[in-house]
């Protein structure tokens, strides 16, 4: 998946400002896309060049002027294009599982280290999930709900697949390697 189509996604839904959109990924979709605030503001530019999306400049007092962006009819046929192509295979990239893959060669302390550290972040991450707020009126409400809930799904097993991990490790150190 490209940046563009969670972009498009996300002003499909409602106008927002490039700062409004980093706090939309937060709030909406960080359990399957990140994106930082400097790709966001690029992407921005890069569609308003291209006419996917227009741009507002709504004055403030006392403030730097803010930025809206709504989705043009050019933004939805793309948009809309492709959320009916086919699924793309999916070639996940996984620092961790590569960094625990190889950790072999310096001890199972070191191993707990990186699963310590690992399951601090999928808490950290299943609490940020569990702080979104969602509700079920419209089809858009149901299916973006599912996509919570596979976030949650995916945290909890992760943290069930390291506690596994951690105890194959402490048997092995036990001399019981787990069958």
């Amino acid at each position: 998946m490209k940046l563009r189509y969670a972009v498009l996604g996300l002003l499909s839904l409602e106008p927002h400002s490039g700062y409004d959109l980093g706090r939309a990924f937060a709030g909406s979709v960080a359990h399957f896309w990140y994106a930082d605030q400097s790709q966001i503001y690029r992407l921005l530019d890069d569609l308003d060049a291209e006419g996917a999306i227009t741009t507002e400049v709504v004055r403030q007092n006392g403030r730097p002027d803010r930025r809206v962006h709504s989705l043009t009819e050019t933004g939805r046929h793309e948009l809309d294009d492709w959320l009916r192509s086919p699924l793309d295979v999916q070639r996940p990239k996984n620092a961790f599982l590569a960094r625990l893959f190889f950790a072999g060669s310096l001890g199972p302390d070191h191993i707990r280290r990186i699963l310590d550290e690992a399951e601090q972040l999928v808490t950290d991450s299943r609490e940020q999930l569990r702080t979104i707020e969602h509700s079920a009126t419209t089809l858009d409400e149901v299916i973006q709900n599912a996509t919570l809930q596979f976030g949650l799904s995916h945290a909890e097993t992760t943290l069930t697949w390291i506690a596994e991990t951690r105890e194959a490790v402490a048997s092995f150190e036990r001399g019981t390697p787990d069958d």
